[in-house]
Order: structure tokens, then C-alpha cells, then sequence
């Protein structure tokens, strides 16, 4: 990514005068011949009831269909229980060396016994809390994920309600959630946007939890299960992230690629085929790398322009943004990008620090492709009696 934004910054400030750094204008390079030709269609998978293709950087979805149609997550309703545990952890609620019982509900629910995909550890008998998350993230066991809502929550039921509201807090608008293993169960839902925006946030947030998910093999005991998740022997750049499958379902597959800076997810949700959901993802990956980049355009707390304020113990204030202001666009057309910063015509002190002063939009071909609030980077607190009677003054002077 570029550190900053090779733009020529277009001020909408009712001509209100401003001490403003220019900035560059882009530098030259040779035009590609595919610079002006449309992006291909992304390789809609046929048999899925919903795709999408996010950028990491920016949380923008490049493409995508059914995008918010309510879908059963199946197992990859385990990477929102690795979110809530490594949460926790972070709280200082559970340790990685706690030991987490394997309960005799937890084997019975979801051990080798049952149909579904189990880790191996015995009955009745403990293993580390890391160990635990490792057979449930690799081998997709349901037998250990009921064991860790059990220790982290005390039970399955009250482990959910963690589940939701760490959904709500990472902005899964869509999803609600039951259990902490995904098997099929009334009311347990969500969308292939909030998958995406979980996988996202697990990426960011926790990356040694996140890590888990490239583990190919787990031996627990006698037992050695590979991961299900395919891109991971056919793509070096995948590193994650989290299959699924139940005959509701279908097969299902979130999946987290990284080339140079970039990183990509993909979310496939009712594939037809354990093979075909990998096919389909490697295709979103490949296309989403070849036809978009991302690019940081502003970095944080940097002044982007000082604007005038009135009655203060300083003449201007530097504004800026909270966090890096990140775009995803189509390659070869970052020469395009044209950014401009909406500020009040009139700032009066006093002006507290992260006070909202106004926007900067970016946008490409007309279309607002990046937006962020223009905060202001210090207080500016109010100026003396002279100072503030003068400047009255000359506010009234030029209202009239």
C-alpha cells in the first residue's frame, strides 16, 4: 500500500481560507491497455445459495450474490466461538493453560458417536484450553466446541449469548446464534456478509487465534484428522480460514488468502461438494487479486488541513482522520481517485480534541468509493476577552 494519497485535494469549504500542505499529484506511469476496459463478471459459483468476495483492508465487498440472505453457517459457526474465547482471553476471563474438561454432555453431544466431525479427546478427562480450540478449529470438532462454551460460560445456552453480543459489537446485523458448534438448530443463522465481517474481524483482532485456522493436521491421541479446508494444499497464500457442511447447509467454505499486502476473503455458503466449494473459492480469490488493489490513502492523526478558528488561543486547528483511510479499486485506476474535504465555513474555540469537524469523500468516476469524519487532532480551548470581542467583530463585519 502507499502511505499516503498521490491526489490533488479539492476543498468545498464556502470560501473559508485555509494553511493547507498541498499534496501530489500522481506520478506518472505507462498505461496499461486493460487500464480502460470494464472488469470481468467475478465467477459466480453455479450451485451456491450465496458468495462474496470481501477486501480485508477495507471491508469492502468487491462482489457477491445473496449477500445478506439468511443461511444456516453450519461449522463455520465455530470461528465465532474462537472470536468469543480469544475475547475472553484477552479479558483475562480464561487462560490458554486452563484445563477444559471433555464433560460426558459435551462427547454424547458431539464426540465419535454422533454424525458429526469430533476431535478425539477422551471423556471425562482434561486438556489444555489451546489444545481444545486446536481440535475444534482443525478438525472441526463439535465435541470440543461444546466443551469450551462449557468452560468459558458454564453452558452451551449461556455461551451463545456471549456469541451474539460479540456479534453485535463486530456488526453482524443479521445473525443469531444458538450453539457453539453450528449443527442445525432453530433460529441459528446469519448471512454470508456477516461471515465475512467475522472473519474479518477475527483476522484483525486475534491473529494467534486466527493462525489455528492453517494448521494442516491435528493428532489428538491415536487419532490424526487433516483439515477440511482444501486451498491449504492447493494455494500457498491461504491461511484460513474455517469449512462447514450439514445436509441443510450444504458445503461451505470461508477462505482467507494474503498476496504481497493484500488480503482477500471469500465466503461460498450450500456448495455442492466438499472439492467444488474449494473450486469456487480459489476462483473468487484468483479474480479478486487480478482485477483489485488496495491502497491506504491517509494515514492516522496526520494533519490533512488547517482550517481558520475564530475566538480561539490558536489561530487554526490541524484536522485529520481517527483511523487509516484504506480504498479498494480496480487495478489501474488509482490515477483516478479524487478526494475532497467538506468543512463548516465558520469554526469557533473552543474545539475538543477528536471533536468532529467535518468529512473527506473519495471517489472514483463520480462514485464515493471511501469516507471518514475529519476530527480535530488537538483542543483548541477559547481565547481571551479581547480576543474573542475582536474577533465578534469581524465575524459581524464580513456577515454583512
Amino acid at each position: 500500500m502507499r502511505s499516503r494519497l498521490l491526489l490533488v485535494v479539492a476543498l468545498a469549504t464556502a470560501g473559508l481560507a485555509f494553511a493547507q500542505t498541498p499534496v501530489p499529484a500522481p506520478a506518472a506511469r505507462p498505461a496499461a491497455l486493460s487500464d480502460n476496459l470494464p472488469i470481468p463478471d467475478a465467477p459466480a459459483p453455479a450451485t451456491s445459495k450465496a458468495w462474496l468476495i470481501m477486501d480485508f483492508a477495507t471491508g469492502q465487498v468487491l462482489a457477491g450474490q445473496n449477500v445478506d440472505t439468511p443461511v444456516e453457517p453450519a461449522s463455520i459457526t465455530k470461528v465465532m466461538t474462537s472470536y468469543v474465547i480469544a475475547a475472553e482471553m484477552a479479558a483475562g476471563k480464561v487462560k490458554a493453560t486452563d484445563q477444559v474438561m471433555m464433560t460426558e454432555n459435551a462427547w454424547r453431544s458431539g464426540g465419535a458417536g454422533t454424525d458429526g466431525s469430533y476431535s478425539g479427546f477422551e471423556v471425562n478427562k482434561t486438556a489444555p484450553l489451546v489444545d481444545m480450540e486446536k481440535g475444534m478449529v482443525v478438525q472441526s470438532g463439535n465435541d470440543a466446541a461444546i466443551a469450551l462454551a462449557e468452560h468459558v460460560a458454564g453452558s452451551e445456552q449461556a455461551f451463545a449469548q456471549l456469541m451474539n453480543a460479540y456479534a453485535a459489537k463486530i456488526g453482524m446485523k443479521a445473525s443469531h446464534f444458538v450453539n457453539p458448534h453450528g449443527l442445525s438448530a432453530e433460529g441459528h443463522m446469519t448471512t454470508a456478509h456477516d461471515l465475512a465481517l467475522l472473519g474479518r474481524a477475527l483476522i484483525r483482532d486475534f491473529p494467534e487465534a486466527y493462525s489455528y485456522n492453517k494448521i494442516k493436521e491435528l493428532t489428538v491421541g491415536p487419532i490424526t484428522q487433516p483439515n477440511r479446508n482444501l486451498l491449504l494444499w492447493r494455494d500457498p497464500s491461504v491461511d484460513g480460514i474455517k469449512t462447514g457442511h450439514t445436509s441443510s447447509a450444504g458445503y461451505c467454505l470461508m477462505a482467507s488468502a494474503k498476496r504481497g499486502d493484500q488480503r482477500l476473503i471469500t465466503v461460498v455458503m450450500g456448495d455442492s461438494s466438499e472439492n467444488q466449494r474449494a473450486v469456487d473459492s480459489q476462483a473468487l480469490l484468483n479474480w479478486g487479486f487480478r482485477f483489485y488493489e488496495s491502497h491506504k490513502l491517509y494515514d492516522a492523526n496526520k494533519s490533512l488541513a488547517t482550517p481558520k478558528v475564530w475566538k480561539g488561543g490558536a489561530d487554526t486547528v490541524a484536522v485529520g482522520v481517527v483511523e487509516p483511510l484504506l480504498v479498494s479499486t480496480p487495478r489501474g485506476k488509482y490515477d483516478r481517485l479524487q478526494a475532497s474535504m467538506d468543512l463548516p465555513k465558520s469554526l469557533e474555540a473552543p474545539i475538543a480534541k477528536g471533536q468532529k469537524i467535518g468529512m473527506v469523500k473519495v471517489t472514483l468516476d463520480g462514485k464515493v468509493v471511501a469516507q471518514s469524519p475529519l476530527v480535530a487532532l488537538q483542543a483548541v480551548e477559547e481565547g481571551g476577552f479581547f480576543k474573542r470581542l475582536w474577533h465578534s467583530l469581524l465575524m459581524w463585519w464580513q456577515s454583512v
